[in-house]
C-alpha cells in the first residue's frame, strides 16, 4: 500500500463537502476520508437532524468500509468549510473516538490527521481506553 499524505487525504474528503439545507438542518456540512490497512479509500458527510438521529462523518465513512468488508483504519481525516471558504481539519468528537476504537481494536493505532503537517494516533486522543481493573 502506498503511504497517503495529509494533504492528499485533506483533499479527497474536502471533495466530498457536499452542504445542503433541509429544513432547518445543515447536511453534507462535514466530510470524513480515511485508508483502510488494504488501502481501501472511503469517504462520508454528517447528516444533522433535530431528533439526535443523525450521524458525523467519520461514521458514514466508516459505515461504507464495513460494508465493503474492511474494519483496520490506517488514517482518518474530517474537513469543514467556513462561509468565508476556509477550510478547516475536525479532530474526530468523543464519540466517533470511541467507535473507531470499538471497529477494531487494532484501531487504537489509526492515524488521525489534525492539520497538513500533524497527526495523532487515536489511543492518544482516546486515553483510559483500557477495560477498568477490578477494586477488590
Amino acid at each position: 500500500m502506498t503511504a497517503t499524505s495529509n494533504s492528499d487525504l485533506i483533499a479527497a474528503a474536502d471533495a466530498v463537502l457536499n452542504p445542503h439545507m433541509v429544513g432547518g438542518r445543515l447536511f453534507g456540512d462535514v466530510a470524513s476520508t480515511l485508508v483502510t490497512e488494504a488501502g481501501g479509500v472511503y469517504s462520508g458527510v454528517c447528516i444533522d437532524t433535530g431528533s439526535g438521529t443523525g450521524f458525523c462523518a467519520e461514521h458514514a465513512a466508516i459505515a461504507a468500509m464495513v460494508t465493503a468488508g474492511e474494519y483496520r483504519i490506517t488514517k482518518v481525516v474530517a474537513v469543514w468549510r467556513s462561509d468565508e471558504g476556509i477550510l478547516h481539519v475536525l479532530p474526530p468528537c468523543g464519540r466517533c473516538r470511541e467507535f473507531i476504537r470499538q471497529i477494531d481494536p487494532a484501531n487504537l493505532d489509526t492515524e488521525v490527521v489534525l492539520a497538513r503537517d500533524r497527526s495523532a494516533r487515536l489511543r492518544e486522543l482516546l486515553p483510559a481506553h483500557e477495560w477498568p481493573a477490578p477494586l477488590d
